[in-house]
């Protein structure tokens, strides 16, 4: 019998995320402190992480309208 073992998610450092989003890590504390958004993080003892698939679908849900331009 064999296990599959999950391929460990991976973990952006605060700067990390907020340079993905293109804002200042700061704002990123800001927006925990304030509960802001709900962009989830993980706490281990003072480091803060971001998964990388959670910064992508805060991304993705933010994304507003088309970036294709329709021609007739």
């Amino acid at each position: 019998m064999t296990t599959a073992i999950a391929e460990p998610k991976k973990l952006l450092t605060q700067s990390e995320a907020a340079q993905r989003l293109g804002i200042g890590a700061g704002t990123l504390t800001v927006w925990r402190s304030t509960k802001r958004y709900g962009l989830p993080y993980v706490k281990v003892g003072r480091a803060v992480r971001y998964e990388s698939e959670a910064v992508e679908n805060f991304i993705r849900a933010r994304t507003i309208g088309s970036t294709t331009v329709e021609t007739s």
